[in-house]
């Protein structure tokens, strides 16, 4: 089975909060979406003490400009009998602060899926980082970079299903 093309993915539903994001950028004139953008780098959280000391805990994401590495965890407190799929997924990220563009796609992931499902998260389309209405305000490596992103999150998210009974 294919990967399924940008025309055909453009048609797949987000999850309604990155569906909320996607349409807060189209809905900003253009000028402006890089700034919705820095806003987003500005509200990356911070890893927590436990990851912070162990930074080689998280992947990283080679396909950025930028030096950014992810760790996704199943929520292992989920309520006895809920099935895999539906474990929340915990997204950390660490990136630097003079990496502006690449933080603002890290804190849209962390803020757009953050606390979801992990069917939900796998269930995100490759062609997300299209759907925000940035290709005239970045590069091309730059979305490529959010898609790596995207794609290691959603791998680590299967990783997790698999090793689960």
């Amino acid at each position: 089975m294919s990967a399924p093309t940008a025309a055909a993915s453009a048609d797949l539903p987000l999850p309604a909060s990155l569906q909320e994001i996607a349409d807060d950028f189209a809905a900003m004139p253009e000028g402006e979406r890089l700034q919705l953008l820095l806003e987003f780098s500005d509200e990356l959280p911070a890893l927590p003490p436990r990851l912070a000391e162990h930074p080689e805990l998280l992947e990283p994401v080679p396909e950025c400009q930028s030096p950014i590495f992810v760790l996704t965890e199943l929520d292992d407190g989920a309520a006895e009998g809920t099935a895999s799929a539906e474990a929340p997924v915990r997204l950390f990220f660490s990136a630097p602060a003079e990496a502006p563009t690449t933080r603002g796609f890290a804190g849209i992931l962390a803020e757009g899926l953050d606390g979801h499902t992990a069917a939900e998260i796998l269930s995100v389309p490759a062609d997300f980082p299209l759907r925000l209405s940035l290709t005239k305000a970045v590069s091309p490596l730059r979305l490529n970079g959010m898609s790596g992103m995207l794609a290691r999150i959603q791998r680590q998210v299967r990783e997790h299903l698999a090793a689960r009974p």
